[in-house]
């Protein structure tokens, strides 16, 4: 082999290890932004899922405490009512509906009123 022979391939595999030596590794950096831009996707995604069903689980919260402060603005409004006696023909109504019945006024009746109290005559028409 001719010695300029020999300098051409010396010459082409030091190109070829420099062309590896450069390329390669910004290959490598490409590959990688690629993989981590994916990966940022992938999270923002997650994320953004996250916040999409807090949001919705927010805004059911809020939708049952609005609900809730328009049953107690209607609780407080019916108090009124009875405070101010323009409701007394839905007393025996409310206490039932509330749980306020006359059981609690029993236990303090004497054993002989509970004895003599007509029992076929219904709650309603006794007063």
């Amino acid at each position: 082999m001719s010695t300029g022979l020999i300098i051409a391939i010396v010459v082409i595999v030091a190109l070829i290890i420099l062309l590896f030596a450069v390329v390669m590794p910004r290959a490598r950096a490409k590959a990688r932004e690629r993989q981590v831009a994916r990966q940022r996707d992938e999270v923002a995604g997650a994320h953004r899922e996250r916040a999409e069903d807090r949001a919705a689980r927010a805004e059911l919260a809020e939708q049952e405490a609005r609900r809730e402060r328009a049953e107690a603005e209607l609780h407080e409004s019916r108090a009124r009512l009875h405070e101010r006696g323009l409701a007394d023909d839905e007393l025996d109504q409310d206490r039932e509906r509330l749980g306020t019945t006359d059981d609690d006024d029993e236990r303090f009746a004497s054993d002989d009123r509970r004895a003599t109290r007509d029992t076929t005559v219904p709650p309603e028409e006794r007063r």
